[in-house]
């Protein structure tokens, strides 16, 4: 994120698109857009981007952008989506940006190959991951058919008088129920299994209704998942339900698109003077796990704008004592959140009464377990709130990861106030001699006897100890500035 001038906070922009100010520049008409129009307006005074086939006129946005003028302009007059989705697919553009509105993109008519016969390739040397079920007939400039997700996914149901089971056969032998995904309400019913950056999902208007309470097993070494409904009352069901609109389908998380379910808050606890840990409650009828590494969105509406933001759930509290196996906790999400004085989305947040209701998406990241597995060395750099993915981290890494010799977090903040769960890092550091932690004041009292300081190559000399025999995996987390230079 970039400093932004005064009067350019995301409320500000809220209140500007509420003004019935013409944003467009074209009074109100929506028209359609050739690419060659598109190309056209690609300066800072007039700058338009099209995202999933809708073309924005985001001039007036520039000064409001978080992330600074120079990151619109690198998709202006070109179709944004991909920079789009790379950067911050879970913002809601189209409720952020409604009154930039220009139209739809002109839609390019298709020739169809002349006298070219269409075969399928043979694919027999292609992985199954090269196919990211997709098929290829003919040749790759012209015709995709999107047919072989069954080589990898299908489903089928069964029923008892009491119970409705459907079973989804995933072929993939390290399946455990992180990687499941069920919210069952109002007679719907969406299941979804994530393998990697793609996902399968099964979601049908149920035949008849069914109880609140859905069960998940999964058969880990065949990869089996089964989802287990109560039946509200004793009838035979013909059919398990009306499919809807992404039933059966097999493709990339990031063409999916978020799902989001309302969490009960019912609990917020203070952490530190200015950060809060808020416990949200699944819905009934809800499993969802948060993998370790993963984040999930809340989405709250504000000003009558809907609001996104990411956060990392955490632990109730960090656990001292690893012999015995972790125990998930199905039902609630914490989050520790650090309230802003004008921050308009923490603000929302900490006005929130224990029994309100806000939307939390489905789980997203893509940091793999295997690469902790295989380290030796793990060192954790934290700035601030960048602690907050290092929670499950550490539980993981020292309850589950019998190979790690060493475990180092490198713990960044202004003040001894502002450090989150200092007295329960500093028990865990005597609990387990594989822990240590270091903690870095950029302002400290006079009274401070830690070390002090930014991050700089200098500091983090001392703590990287580079040994040709070790594989290290080093782990940054913090405010954009802070993550940049710790790369560097």
């Amino acid at each position: 994120q970039v400093p932004l001038k005064p009067g350019r906070s995301l409320m500000d922009w809220i209140r500007l698109t509420k003004s019935g100010k013409d944003l467009t520049g074209l009074k109100g008409r929506l028209i359609e857009v050739t690419e060659d129009e598109l190309s056209k307006h690609n300066k800072k005074e007039d700058c338009w981007i099209c995202i999933r086939g809708f073309v924005y006129n985001v001039t007036p946005y520039m000064e409001y952008h978080p992330g600074g003028e120079d990151e619109l302009m690198k998709a202006a007059g070109t179709d944004g989506t991909d920079l789009f989705d790379q950067v911050h697919r879970w913002v809601n553009y189209e409720s952020m940006l409604k009154e930039c509105l220009v139209g739809r993109m002109a839609v390019k008519p298709v020739a169809a190959p002349k006298g070219e016969f269409m075969h399928f390739v043979d694919f027999i040397n292609l992985t199954f991951l090269q196919l990211e079920g997709i098929l290829v007939i003919a040749s790759q400039k012209y015709i995709f058919f999107s047919l072989l997700y069954f080589l990898f996914y299908s489903y089928d149901w069964f029923q008892t008088d009491s119970l409705i089971t459907v079973v989804i056969y995933t072929k993939q032998k390290d399946m455990n129920a992180d990687l499941v995904i069920v919210d069952c309400q109002d007679k719907q019913l969406r299941g979804e299994v994530i393998m990697d950056d793609h996902s399968y999902l099964v979601e049908v208007d149920l035949d008849h209704a069914v109880s609140e309470d859905v069960a998940v097993n999964v058969a880990e070494k065949v990869g089996k998942v089964e989802i287990i409904l109560n039946k509200k009352d004793n009838v035979h069901w013909k059919m398990l339900g009306q499919p809807c609109e992404g039933h059966n389908t097999f493709i990339k998380r990031t063409d999916r698109g978020l799902f989001y379910r309302k969490c009960k808050l019912v609990s917020k606890t203070e952490v530190t003077h200015d950060t809060k840990l808020f416990c949200l409650m699944l819905p009934k009828g809800t499993h969802l796990r948060v993998p370790t590494g993963q984040h999930v969105y809340l989405k709250h509406i504000i000003a009558g704008t809907e609001v996104v933001k990411p956060y990392t759930p955490v632990l109730p509290f960090l656990p001292l004592d690893f012999q015995e196996p972790p125990c998930h906790d199905s039902v609630h999400i914490y989050l520790m959140i650090k309230i802003y004085p004008h921050g308009l989305f923490t603000q929302a947040l900490d006005h929130l009464q224990i029994g309100d209701y806000i939307s939390v998406s489905n789980p997203e990241g893509n940091f793999k377990k295997s690469q902790v597995q295989t380290s030796e060395d793990l060192l954790l750099l934290a700035g601030g709130t960048g602690f907050t993915p290092m929670v499950k981290l550490l539980n993981f890494a020292l309850s589950e990861v019998s190979c790690l010799r060493t475990v180092k977090l490198i713990f960044f903040n202004k003040t001894e106030d502002d450090i989150l769960w200092r007295n329960q890092l500093e028990q865990l550091a005597l609990k387990d001699e594989r822990f240590e932690v270091e903690f870095i004041l950029s302002q400290p009292s006079k009274d401070w006897v830690g070390k002090q300081g930014k991050i700089s190559l200098s500091l983090l000399s001392e703590f990287v100890k580079s040994r040709r025999d070790s594989k290290v995996l080093i782990c940054i987390c913090g405010p954009a500035p802070f993550t940049e230079q710790g790369v560097q």
